[in-house]
């Protein structure tokens, strides 16, 4: 994949942005794989109330946070940032018990992906293609921003149609998602060409199989505060539960409400995958 390093929003285009540390890894995904454990690895970072079974919205409001941000308890499996764009395009919030999926797990060619709508790039940060990588390997992706609201399950970009969404769909705020690899203790002296790492999807090679899980965790009122960054080059998105920006751990700490069940042990999770 030929990547180039993506700007973050300008000033004209409202966002926010959180933060967020894991608190579970384990072989599960409950979108693509319910109710059952024989997903490659994940790292989940939100509502601790996520099991391998989808949850609702209401169902994860009840969780512990891993986030800076109590008012959401949304999951993402994939430390890391998750950012909130084009908040002036939105139509609606995102609503209860939505999911989606950016990305192809199973991607093993530029073919398999269309980085000009999900936005997927790679690269070493601090540093150009032609020096040894000894700093972090980052990865950006983008969500559908287009939803049918009386189908939660039909979603698109933008992007693909022309920069408005088809009718009978209503345009959502873009989520982002800013992930960081911290590849030095493994690599200290760094490298040149091809990243020696696997992702958990397949080889890493050009990052083909970079994808990103997100199923809603957003309370209402903390939504509308969302909806009004219109205008705005940033705003913190405060709530009834607490302001956007809080020391991640202050109020309850996040864990794996299922540990007897499934494996957080990479090699463990291909046996459990079962032949290919």
């Amino acid at each position: 994949m030929i990547t180039t390093v993506l700007l973050l929003t300008g000033a004209a285009t409202a966002l926010t942005d959180i933060e967020h540390k894991p608190f579970m890894r384990k072989n599960i995904d409950p979108i693509v794989f319910p109710g059952r454990y024989v997903s490659h690895m994940h790292s989940f970072y939100g509502s601790d109330a996520l099991t391998k079974d989808l949850p609702t919205t209401a169902q994860l409001q009840k969780g512990c946070p891993s986030g800076e941000n109590p008012n959401d308890l949304s999951i993402y499996p994939a430390t890391f940032k998750t950012y909130y764009e084009q908040i002036d395009h939105a139509e609606i919030p995102f609503p209860k018990d939505l999911y989606m999926v950016a990305g192809n797990a199973s991607a093993t060619s530029q073919a398999d992906v269309n980085e000009k709508t999900t936005m997927i790039t790679w690269w070493c940060d601090g540093n150009g293609p032609e020096d040894p990588c000894t700093a972090h390997m980052q990865a950006i992706l983008a969500f559908p921003d287009c939803v049918n609201p009386n189908k939660l399950t039909e979603y698109m970009y933008a992007a693909a149609n022309g920069g408005r969404c088809p009718s009978g769909m209503k345009r959502l705020p873009r989520l982002r998602f800013s992930v960081r690899y911290d590849t030095r203790r493994a690599i200290p002296q760094g490298w040149k060409g091809v990243p020696p790492f696997k992702l958990a999807c397949g080889e890493i090679g050009d990052g083909y199989c970079f994808h990103g899980d997100f199923i809603n965790g957003w309370f209402d009122d903390a939504q509308v505060n969302l909806m009004k960054a219109k205008g705005q080059s940033f705003l913190r998105i405060d709530g009834a539960h607490g302001n956007g920006k809080q020391p991640m751990g202050k109020t309850c700490k996040a864990k794996d409400q299922d540990p007897e069940n499934g494996t957080n042990d990479y090699h463990k999770s291909l046996e459990m995958m079962g032949p290919t």
